[in-house]
């Protein structure tokens, strides 16, 4: 691609950066995907509520292709000072989603000028990718009305060389959610606390549970890690004993068959606790992801376009341990995810002083269009 045609990616991913907008709220941030594409002859459409895609139909039959980017930033407040820092008080892009966009927008871009010779090829802007429910979204749209042969997603990796591409081949990113549980009892004064039904017992136990319940261990096939977030009881009155508590825990397995028992095992361990302390008990679920099931058919039309582009590569013996919605893809269609690196001295994710890295603008634009043909020659 023309230094000039990068060079308006790299200034778009700043524009980005510089209004970021939290999940399921990125409307006018789906705008100015949707103007950057029509500027460039591209329509881009509404999907999924603040979502876009594209479709490249060449007019004949072939294979219909996925590739899928997020755009959606966190509610974290920025403490970089340069120039495109984020505008939005308390919300920056702290995940590279800003970047991840324009590398899709540069892909768009190739395949207007360079149209596909076979098939279908679709390019989705996903929202909501950190709160899990961007994907959900945007299989529910009428708009997706088309089943992917192959799909394909990619994320930016610090602490990895920038540009090597970093591959695992079945699970990329772990299955991830998480559990509130809210347990109801009854107050009293705090001199009488025999007449009252006080949570603390049954959340100290819940404590002791889920360590109990969790397998830490990083190099074992039923790795399950569960990490309290939240835990409230009572109030800050001293005269009356608790009679309300929540604990918040998210739950990690390196795929989705080894989440489901891990969950059916604490729920059922949660229900008995709550049963023995005579508590009513709610519990729900949030921030789902299933685990990125990287296809073998896929993986290998990644591992070609690493070798056509000469790039440097490294494969992961485990999977991350971060969720990504993408998983919901590959949970319904042959697909792969894999990395790009951001540089050993970037910032991790999430990290307030993160920017994404524009050197590899370029990078995941040559993978992407190159997985593209090599997808439609397979």
């Amino acid at each position: 691609m023309e230094e000039t045609a990068v060079n308006d990616l790299i200034a778009f991913r700043k524009e980005l950066h510089q209004h970021p907008e939290v999940s399921q709220k990125e409307k006018e941030t789906q705008k100015r995907i949707i103007h950057f594409l029509n500027e460039s002859g591209i329509n881009g459409k509404p999907i999924g509520g603040t979502g876009v895609f594209v479709m490249f139909d060449s007019g004949r039959d072939g294979k219909t292709i996925m590739l899928r980017s997020d755009h959606d930033a966190l509610p974290i407040q920025e403490i970089n000072d340069f120039e495109h820092k984020s505008l939005n008080d308390g919300v920056s892009h702290k995940c590279g989603h800003d970047g991840h966009t324009a590398i899709m927008c540069g892909v768009a871009k190739y395949f207007k000028e360079n149209p596909i010779s076979e098939g279908k090829l679709v390019l989705v802007f996903q929202p909501a990718e950190e709160n899990g429910e961007g994907a959900k979204a945007v299989l529910a749209d009428d708009q997706f009305d088309f089943e992917p042969d192959l799909v394909f997603a990619m994320h930016n990796l610090p602490s990895y060389p920038l540009h090597q591409v970093v591959i695992k081949d079945k699970n990329f990113t772990t299955a991830a959610k998480s559990i509130i549980i809210k347990l109801s009892g009854k107050t009293s004064h705090a001199a009488e606390p025999e007449l009252g039904i006080n949570p603390a017992k049954a959340i100290a136990e819940l404590i002791e549970m889920f360590e109990r319940e969790s397998e830490p261990e990083l190099n074992k096939d039923d790795f399950a890690l569960a990490s309290p977030v939240h835990i409230n009881m009572g109030e800050k009155s001293y005269g009356i004993t608790a009679g309300y508590g929540e604990v918040h825990y998210t739950l990690r397995t390196w795929n989705s068959e080894v989440m489901k028992d891990f969950a059916d095992r604490i729920v059922r361990r949660t229900e008995d606790i709550a049963k023995n302390h005579q508590l009513k008990l709610d519990i729900s679920w949030t921030e789902e992801f299933d685990s990125n099931n990287n296809d073998p058919a896929p993986m290998e039309v990644i591992r070609k376009a690493i070798q056509m582009n000469g790039f440097d590569y490294f494969e992961r013996e485990r999977p991350f341990k971060w969720g990504e919605d993408f998983g919901l893809f590959t949970q319904k269609f042959p697909g792969a995810m894999f990395g790009i690196g951001s540089g050993e001295d970037c910032p991790a994710l999430h990290n307030p002083d993160y920017d994404f890295p524009d050197e590899i603008i370029q990078t995941g634009i040559n993978m992407f269009t190159t997985i593209v043909e090599k997808a439609f020659d397979g």
